[in-house]
């Protein structure tokens, strides 16, 4: 992952991060893919984003998954 092609700046989008020099959230990106987008997609709906950006935040967020410990919770019935 290029480190480079994500920033986090708080004043801009409130700190989340977004691809270098756009207003686009790595979230956003994530949201759109989870909504059986296609990085084509995306990337004709954002010409200012480039394949290896839209790369660069699913790594982004990898790595940021990474660092969590997820502790699965179990419902409980009523």
């Amino acid at each position: 992952m290029d480190s480079e092609l994500i920033q986090s700046d708080p004043a801009v989008m409130m700190g989340k991060p977004v691809v270098a020099g756009t207003r686009i959230t790595v979230e956003l990106i994530l949201e759109k893919l989870s909504a059986e987008g296609t990085i084509d997609q995306i990337l004709e709906a954002h010409p200012r984003l480039t394949r290896e950006s839209v790369l660069a935040a699913l790594g982004f967020a990898a790595q940021a998954l990474r660092a969590d410990v997820v502790y699965p919770t179990i419902e409980q019935s009523t």
